[in-house]
Order: C-alpha cells, then structure tokens, then sequence
C-alpha cells in the first residue's frame, strides 16, 4: 500500500478489495460457526450501500451515524459512507438514549444506521428529537412502534436501491481528498461531555504508515486480526480495522469477553490489539491454571517465568545451564501458553490506557512479544510505541514514524505530525486551547528517558495533589492495587485531602473462593463479609508496604459491584470514569476523613 499517494480511506480500501478478489475478508460467527465474507463480496456491498446513500440524499459532508456492534456490516457501512463522500460518526453500543442525541445534534447527523431492533429502541427516538436526522438505516428488521418522524428503511433496500441507481462511486471518491474529514470520533467521555474529534483521511493515512513501519520488523505477510474492542474508538477503528486493511488482511469479529479465549483459537490472529484491562484478566487467568494444574507444572511454570524475567532484564545474563533449561522451558511451558493464543501470534500490541509494567514483563518473559504504545483520539490515535526489536516494557517506546514530541514547562506531552486531528467539530474555542502554537496539547505529563523512549507520569487534571502539597499519580497506585490477587480493579481520589483513600472492587477470584467456603446471601454487600474485607485489607497493606507514606492508602471503601461499561464506571475501552465513581461514591468517600477526622 501506497500510503503517501493514497487520496483517501475509501480509494484504499476499493484497491485492496481489486487486489484480492475471492479471498476471505470479514469473518463472523454465523450458525454457530465462523463464515467469511470475501473482499469481491465486501466491495459490492460497499458500492451498493454508498450508490444508495446517494440515493436517499446523503453525500457530500453529510455526517451519518453509525451504532452497531462489531460485525461485518460496521466496516461495510463506514466505508459506504465514505465513498459517498460523506462522514461517518460512530457511537457506542452502549451510549444511553440522552448520549445519542448528544452526538447527533452537536454534528447535526442527516441520517443513522443502526444495527438491531434493540439498539434502536434507544438510537431512534434520539434520533426523532434530532432535527437533521430524516433517515435511519436498519442492518436487521426493526419492530413496529419506532418513532414516525424519521423514515426508515432496511439495510437490504438500500442495497437493493444502490444496485438499481445510476452514478459512479469512483466520482465520488475521487471528490475526497486527504485533508477532508474521514470521521467524527467522540471521545470517551472519561472527565465529562465528548467532543467530537475531525478526523481526516490523511490522520489515519499516516497512522497506518507508522503502523506498517514498526511491525515490519515482525515480519509482516498474510495477517489476522482478531476485532474485539468496540470499532466506535479511535484505537480500534484504526488499529483493528484500517490498518488490517491497508495490508489486505482478514479479519475476525469476537463475539464477546466471555467466548475470547474460544475465538483466539478459532481465528489464529498474527496480531492482536487490546487494552490493559484485557491483558490483566489474561494474567489472571493464566495464574489461576497453573494453580489447577498441580505443583510439578507450577513449578515448570515460575522456573520459565523467573528465567524469562532475567533474559529481558539482561539479555546476556543466562549462564549455560540457565540457558539449556530455558531452551527446555520454552517447549514445556511458553510453547503450551502461545497455543492459548492460537499459536502464531507475532505481536500483541497494549494501547488504551497505562499497561502496568509487571503485567508486561510477564508475557515478556512468557515468550509473547507484548508491546506497549500510546496515544490519543486527537491524533488517529498512535503516537509512539515499543519497538518489536528494542522493547522498555516500563515506557510507551518511541514515537512512531512521521511524529514529533515536545513537552510544555509542566512536562505536558506535545505532539506534531500528519496524525493531528483538524480540530473539534463546532468547538473553535477547544480547537484552539488544544493545537495552541501547532503542537496537540495532550493533557497527558511525561518525559524521554535515555534512550529516547517516552515515559508516561501520569493524566495532568488526574494528578492528586494532597493538602500536604505533595503530587501523586492515581494511575500508579491503582496499578500496584490491581496486581494483588484479591482486588480486581481500584480508583484512588484524595484531591485536596490530608491522605489517599480509595474505592476498591474485590476480585472474582476471591468472591468465588469465599462463596465456595460458606453461601453468601443474594442480597449481601461484599463490604459486610468479614473474609472478603480481610483479604481487601491484607492486600491494601502489602501494596502501601511498596510505597511511599505520602502515597499510601489509610482508608478504602468495598465496592459491591464492578466498574463496567454498563453501569457508566467504565468507558467503552475499560478505563475507569473517575468523575463516575466519585459521584456514586461521593458520600461513603467523604464518611471516611469524617470518621478521622480529617
């Protein structure tokens, strides 16, 4: 792929589609099974969706939103829209009904496709409240009783018409230039209300030339991709999904958290893209396995995982029989974990969110080439990473190909390149604050280290600083809380306080454990059983034993349920909403300095 001369997202994905012909494409689950969808299949939907788009009077900058889950009519459709000379908007699965008419009265969406009876339920009378909305587009059939005002039609009419109307799409594609919007990305929402981010072609363009320029070193050839994390985000959007394409990749569609592990062995994938959260349940799960699988493979297991840990740390450092036993090892133990994965994966890739270090050093050491990188909505999103040959598990890496980094006086991350967003639609007064002197202020502090690799302190506005004046990164010590076996997430607050407190869910591995020792009540608050308290406590200790005294948590408050995405603690990507938890845990939060005193 071209990725310098290439005039936009849809030219690219049209001459890979030529190139490849009847070879498999999209893969979903479909009777139980995965089918794939070729990419002479996909181009013809793609033409037949945006002829009829034109159709039904949707073209040139008009913005349609796009609510569906990942599946192969997400990719059809976006770059339908595309090739319509449209924009696309995608929104969350899970965004509530006052979310959705947000987004679509702010870019005054012309129209909205939607995936499931379900979901429109919810999409359509935000929709109906819309003033531009006239059109909606529903990928399965829609239930009766929808809001009037909009009309709707079927995903297989607007095919149908497409394929009866008159007009190239190459005329309209070749309308589109590199510098024009490819989409509006709004962002997750994890401080209060998103903006939407004018994403250009060129932005992801050059995305995916970094992309291809770090990955090669892998060896890159016929690739597979397995999609898991919602296509509506940034990093998703172009890591898993136009970044695959531009290789002329397959890709496979998750079916969900619970059937992960099936489906990595179901689609093989060469290269995998994830958040942190997802690869700490891996580590999770992967411990409690060894646990089950009694003390010889235990013991096998530690021995590969110590051996590994000091060949990463010092390469050269693995004396002869050391190195004899890894070699053994690495057949007995870090063999068996990569066929967990499928087998032939060459990079997993941890972007999203901070990825705690012992966490990367553990598949390191595991033999499973994890690299961590960074980035931001604002910049398509990839703005540096760990090189596959030089990885510093315990920094983001380097910036990517065609990226420049600064930093402001406070240590602010500044980022140049053909990657930055053009701005906030409608929001000149953000736009400006946030591409203040040409550079993307990102919000986020950091500095370089020796070797040039960008290392992350922590979120500007999530810094705590205490009433004793001293900073502290949140980020961190939720990391160094999350490690401990009986705590499964954490959010540390303490902004302007005397001390660090914090809300704390316990792990599903130790609720099951106590559950299986004695029945817990349906209606019993995890912070009410003495075992489950006893253990958050334990754990609370070992970790302040870590750090410093200015750092360290003197109270914490027993979440009863998880931050999910459902209950709005969680973004579609698993990062913590902050200002969330600290509304649902305002009260209980404020109890614990009344009760000190403080």
């Amino acid at each position: 792929m071209d990725y310098h001369n290439c005039p936009n997202l849809a030219a690219m994905f049209f001459a890979e589609a030529a190139r490849r012909g009847d070879r498999p494409f999209l893969w979903a689950k479909r009777g139980g099974a995965y089918r794939a969808l070729s990419w002479s299949a996909a181009r013809k939907q793609v033409t037949d969706l945006a002829k009829g788009l034109r159709a039904l009077g949707i073209g040139g900058g008009d913005r349609v939103v796009l609510v569906a889950e990942n599946r192969p009519e997400w990719i059809i459709a976006d770059f339908a829209i595309m090739a319509a000379g449209a924009i696309t908007v995608p929104a969350y699965t899970t965004h509530t009904a006052e979310d959705y008419r947000h987004v679509m009265t702010n870019c005054a969406a012309k129209a909205v496709i939607v995936s499931t009876a379900a979901l429109a339920r919810r999409v359509l009378p935000a929709a109906a409240q819309s003033p531009g909305v006239g059109k909606a587009l529903i990928i399965e059939p829609a239930e009766d009783g929808q809001p009037s005002r909009v009309e709707l039609r079927s995903w297989q009419a607007v095919l149908e018409l497409g394929a009866a109307a008159s007009g190239a799409v190459e005329d309209w594609t070749g309308a589109v230039g590199r510098n024009d919007i490819a989409c509006l990305i709004y962002t997750s929402g994890t401080g209060g209300t998103p903006k939407g981010v004018m994403t250009t072609h060129g932005n992801i363009l050059a995305n995916c030339r970094s992309a291809f320029a770090l990955l090669e070193k892998v060896g890159l050839g016929h690739e597979v991709f397995l999609s898991f994390l919602p296509l509506s985000h940034s990093y998703e959007h172009t890591a898993g999904m136009m970044f695959p394409i531009s290789l002329g990749a397959e890709i496979y569609f998750a079916e969900g958290a619970e059937t992960l592990a099936a489906n990595l062995l179901e689609a093989r994938p060469t290269i995998m893209t994830a958040v942190p959260r997802l690869y700490e349940a891996f580590h999770q799960r992967i411990l409690r396995a060894v646990e089950r699988d009694g003390r010889l493979k235990a013991k096998l297991f530690f021995r590969a995982l110590a051996l590994g840990l000091k060949r990463y740390e010092r390469p050269n450092g693995l004396g002869f029989i050391e190195r004899l036993e890894d070699a053994m090892l690495q057949v007995l133990v870090r063999r068996k974990l990569k066929a967990r994965f499928g087998g032939r994966l060459k990079a997993m890739v941890s972007g999203g969110a901070a990825l705690n270090p012992e966490i990367g050093r553990f598949f390191l050491a595991l033999g499973l080439r994890l690299l961590q990188g960074y980035g931001q909505t604002e910049a398509a999103p990839v703005i540096s990473a760990n090189p596959p040959d030089r990885i510093k598990i315990d920094t983001v890496g380097l910036p990517v190909v065609g990226v420049e980094i600064g930093f402001a006086d406070d240590g602010e991350i500044l980022v140049r390149g053909d990657n930055v967003m053009k701005g906030y639609w409608n929001d000149p007064e953000a736009t400006a604050r946030a591409l203040d002197g040409g550079w993307l202020h990102t919000g986020d502090v950091g500095r370089l280290d020796s070797e040039g690799f960008l290392v992350i302190t922590d979120r500007k506005k999530d810094f705590i600083k205490t009433s004793g004046g001293e900073m502290v990164a949140p980020a961190r010590i939720e990391g160094c809380l999350t490690l401990q076996p009986e705590i499964g997430q954490a959010m540390v607050g303490g902004d302007r306080k005397p001390y660090l407190v914090a809300v704390v869910v316990p792990s599903q591995h130790l609720v099951d454990e106590v559950a299986g020792r004695r029945e817990l009540p349906p209606e019993a608050r995890l912070a009410d059983v003495p075992e489950i308290r006893q253990a958050v406590t334990a754990a609370v200790a070992r970790v302040n034993e870590t750090l410093a005294p200015f750092e360290r948590i003197r109270r914490f408050i027993v979440a009863d349920e998880p931050f999910t995405t459902a209950n709005h603690q969680m973004t579609p990507t698993l990062k913590i909403r902050r200002h969330v938890i600290r509304h649902v845990y305002g009260e209980a939060l404020a109890a614990l300095y009344e009760k000190a005193g403080g």
